[in-house]
């Protein structure tokens, strides 16, 4: 019984990760139109066309994970989350978590599985505190053990220290890109999207909103998402155990060098097609 309970509880966690984007499409929806700025980009199609996830590495190969995860092949959708992962996307550090958990897209690791989510509970997201917690305590010392020496290759790759400057500098690297050689540019102009139905326009100061460009700024909006997230009537962080305090411990991991220039995972050839929106 303790088992099937367990088994519930990840198809659980599994299915708000994969399923959060969505359910946020509907929460926006539903709330007073106050400001006319998007805050989720992942699932705004203009946003998409004008190449926003180009510019987002950390967003891109995450939508491409729960694409090919949708579409059952594991093994893609495993290899996107770990490239994601590189440039610090923490939901994305998740989910490799859960499939070398469920073993799904590899063979079943448990040991690698908490090293993963101990990395992905390092900003204190509830729900990713509560899952490495449950993990831990399912171990075997062996496993324990295991878990705190591969760990710390894991954090050296794939921790903030290393991922967040990776992502900073595609960031900034992206946007001078786009913003081309103007002189005090403030994203006050109006960018056009060519298309079969015609040309479409959306505003650059929509698309270069500085929560989505500056490093500093672009984390506390995924803070804002994911440190208490809600899916539906669930809460991700219901999930969570505590110590005698209320309170969640710090990593077992120990701080390790990180390794900025490490070397960038592989993912298969992919277009954006069919990417973000509420039916992805």
């Amino acid at each position: 019984m303790k088992r099937i309970h367990q088994w519930t509880r990840y198809c659980l966690l599994t299915a708000a990760l994969t399923g959060l984007l969505q359910v946020q499409v509907v929460v926006q929806a539903a709330e007073p139109a106050t400001n006319a700025k998007p805050t989720n980009p992942e699932v705004d199609a203009l946003m998409i066309k004008a190449g926003f996830l180009s510019s987002h590495p950390d967003l891109r190969y995450r939508l491409h994970g729960l694409k090919e995860m949708k579409a059952g092949k594991h093994g893609d959708a495993l290899r996107f989350f770990q490239r994601a992962a590189y440039y610090g996307d923490k939901p994305s550090q998740a989910m490799v978590a859960e499939m070398l958990w469920n073993g799904q897209g590899s063979e079943r690791d448990p040991a690698m599985a908490y090293a993963w989510m101990d990395l992905a509970a390092e900003r204190g997201y509830a729900g990713f505190l509560g899952l490495r917690e449950r993990y831990w305590n399912t171990l075997s010392e062996a496993q324990q053990a295991q878990a705190i020496v591969e760990g710390q290759a894991i954090y050296a790759k794939y921790g903030d220290a290393a991922a967040q400057p990776r992502l900073a500098a595609v960031l900034r690297r992206e946007r001078r890109k786009m913003a081309g050689s103007r002189t005090g540019f403030d994203g006050n102009v109006e960018i056009l999207i060519p298309g079969e139905g015609g040309v479409e326009q959306i505003s650059g100061t929509k698309f270069f909103d500085e929560k989505f460009w500056d490093p500093k700024q672009y984390q506390a909006w995924h803070d804002s998402i994911w440190m208490k997230p809600r899916v539906g009537r669930v809460s991700v962080g219901e999930v969570q155990d505590l110590n005698q305090e209320g309170k969640a411990p710090g990593s077992r991991i120990p701080a390790t060098e990180p390794k900025v220039d490490d070397v960038e995972p592989s993912t298969p050839e992919r277009d954006e097609d069919g990417l973000g929106g509420p039916g992805s």
